[in-house]
């Protein structure tokens, strides 16, 4: 729990999902193909497998793909009344040129919107969903659009190498009467600790090694959840379902049962075995998930990782409109599902790790 006490982050007035959409690239290479090259554990990978983006696919291409599932699910929104287009990513295409107007423009919700990219490793995502509840529920803005996408790097025979992955998701936050999930409050723990870093003109970060888990990944995320528990008085009995950041397969699963959550609560968002980590769009992509399977009156808690570090957590309830928004764009165990294995060689050159 925060040690200095804490307060639920609730916005002036009711706040919802109004749409939601995922995608994840088609190509996959699996932790044993990676593990042939570099004379690794083969049985011991942290991932079956992870998505790995096409060589014409980027973090921008990627959240438009997310971005118009989410209008679709929407209800008929016309995108000229969203308000913002925030982009969370540690891997946009441009270090100067944001992401966030393309994606209003393709999506064609320019030019009366804000558009900005936010980086906080990968928590970026669920950071712009803050900004995007706080600018609607002030009354500033009816929409707001807030993605999390990355097509992560990983040094070649580094760790990272083995989860490092592509994808995302996009969420409209909107008016709660219009909303197929509602907020019932939000919380964020944040402190300086450099886990993972990545200086300029570098290709690829670089991590503390097991120093990511403990005090990185473990405390905040912790910290973060016990939080809101104790602020909603709420028990893990209380949820129908929970989803974490995803850096590996062992991390988030710890999380849960060390909370008390059970396998059945923690199962359907837990994606990173068939996909790897995503990053920005982990936890988002998760809670994608399980929109495509909750119910009307199900509760569902969303907790975040970045690191540097810091940790989101959501707590949503859903509503009667959600079983119709589920059906008018694939869901993501569909982008999950049509899957193309791939070599080492081919990833190497659709990841473009051979420079020139």
């Amino acid at each position: 729990m925060s040690e200095q006490g804490f307060k639920l982050m609730k916005p002036d007035r009711p706040v919802g999902i109004v749409g939601y959409g995922a995608y994840v690239p088609r190509f996959r290479i699996s932790g044993q193909e990676i593990a042939q090259v570099w004379g690794g554990d083969e049985e011991g990978s942290p991932v079956e497998e992870k998505s790995v983006p096409g060589p014409d696919e980027d973090t921008i291409t990627m959240s438009l793909e997310a971005a118009r599932n989410a209008l679709r699910r929407s209800g008929g929104l016309d995108a000229r009344r969203i308000r913002a287009v925030w982009i969370g990513s540690e891997s946009h295409p441009y270090a100067v040129k944001p992401s966030g107007t393309v994606v209003a423009e393709a999506i064609g919700a320019v030019p009366d919107t804000l558009a900005a990219d936010l980086e906080f490793a990968c928590k970026a995502g669920t950071e712009a969903m803050q900004m995007a509840i706080a600018l609607v529920g002030s009354g500033m803005a009816e929409y707001a659009l807030a993605a999390g996408v990355d097509t992560a790097q990983g040094r070649p025979g580094d760790a990272l190498e083995y989860t490092a992955a592509a994808g995302g998701a996009a969420y409209i936050l909107g008016p709660a009467e219009q909303s197929l999930a509602v907020l019932e409050g939000s919380f964020s723990f944040v402190t300086d600790t450099p886990d993972f870093w990545r200086r300029p003109y570098q290709h690829f970060p670089r991590h503390g090694s097991r120093f990511t888990g403990e005090p990185a990944y473990f405390r905040h995320l912790l910290a973060s959840i016990e939080t809101i528990l104790a602020a909603t008085g709420y028990t893990p009995a209380d949820f129908t379902y929970v989803t974490f950041h995803q850096p590996n397969a062992k991390f988030p699963v710890r999380v849960a049962r060390q909370l008390g959550f059970s396998k059945e609560q923690y199962a359907p968002g837990l994606l990173a075995p068939q996909i790897g980590n995503t990053y920005a769009g982990s936890s988002l992509i998760g809670f994608s998930a399980i929109l495509d399977i909750a119910k009307p009156g199900d509760r569902v808690l969303v907790a975040s990782y970045g690191s540097g570090a810091g940790s989101d957590t959501f707590i949503w309830t859903m509503t009667d409109q959600l079983p119709e928004r589920q059906k008018l764009a694939p869901t993501t165990r569909d982008y999950i599902a049509r899957r193309q294995p791939i070599s080492y060689g081919l990833y190497v050159r659709y990841r473009k790790k051979l420079m020139k």
